[in-house]
């Protein structure tokens, strides 16, 4: 098996981000993910800022695994557009900058008829950071759980100039009721980062729930014997935006294990 990365998703620490890092070096992690909407952000981070940041990086043995940058509509929508895209095209810059090579957002809803309007729209905005993404040396990376593996592919294979990446989120899609294996042998050539969460169905609620790692449904031995296939060598995302410090931790060492093997 091709050597995997664990990282930490810093936000999920619910610390600041000095204490974030300081946490991660503690459980022996070597790559983290940085909130781009957080303390380390593209329009607050001056020259002598990233220089100052790589400082706490190096000093704690860590490097910067992506960049989250959620924003509250997805490409889909027009309302604010341009703002969005080129926010995301700054994050893009600063995890070049940091050495990383993937930007995380949900791309938004992907209609089923390629002639509704919100698709074309969709399709025109991934394009563009596709190709920007080519440039710059960092891609923005969809992350999944919205609709399947076969929805998501087919608006990401629209353009073959520019790349858009997958961030695999298999809890996510079991908890919208989708099969994540099904979804990750569609997906896989373009998965970039696996943010490692579980999930289960509630069927008694009528709905999907989301669960500590290896607590739930989703088959992580068969995943990365999946993205072995594709040489996939990290990283793995730990923790949630409502994770506790004891499932991260409970995360890390499951994930760990699996590796040895």
């Amino acid at each position: 098996m091709t050597e995997l990365k664990l990282a930490i998703r810093l936000d999920s620490l619910r610390l600041p981000l000095k204490k974030s890092l300081d946490v991660a070096a503690r459980m022996g992690i070597h790559s983290v993910e940085l909130d781009g909407r957080g303390e380390v952000h593209p329009e607050g981070l001056t020259d002598t800022g990233l220089r100052h940041f790589k400082k706490l990086l190096d000093e704690r043995n860590l490097r910067v695994a992506s960049i989250r940058f959620q924003t509250r509509r997805g490409y889909d929508n027009p309302n604010d557009l341009q703002r969005r895209v080129d926010a995301t095209k700054s994050a893009m810059q600063l995890a070049y900058k940091l050495g990383a090579r993937s930007v995380i957002n949900h791309i938004g809803f992907v209609p089923d008829d390629e002639s509704d309007p919100r698709f074309e729209t969709l399709s025109s905005v991934l394009q563009d950071l596709g190709r920007y993404g080519a440039r710059v040396g960092a891609f923005l990376c969809a992350e999944t759980g919205a609709e399947s593996g076969e929805t998501l592919r087919r608006v990401l294979e629209k353009d073959d100039e520019g790349f858009i990446g997958v961030a695999f989120n298999p809890g996510q899609l079991v908890v919208n009721r989708y099969d994540a294996i099904e979804s990750l042998k569609v997906l896989k050539d373009r998965v970039q980062v696996i943010c490692a969460t579980d999930g289960v169905l509630d069927l008694a609620a009528g709905r999907g729930i989301r669960v500590p790692i290896g607590e739930g449904t989703v088959d992580f031995p068969m995943i990365l014997a999946t993205m072995d296939d594709v040489d996939f060598n990290g990283p793995l995302l730990v923790g949630r935006e409502d994770s506790t410090l004891d499932e991260i931790r409970q995360g890390v060492n499951y994930l760990a294990n699996l590796m040895r093997f």
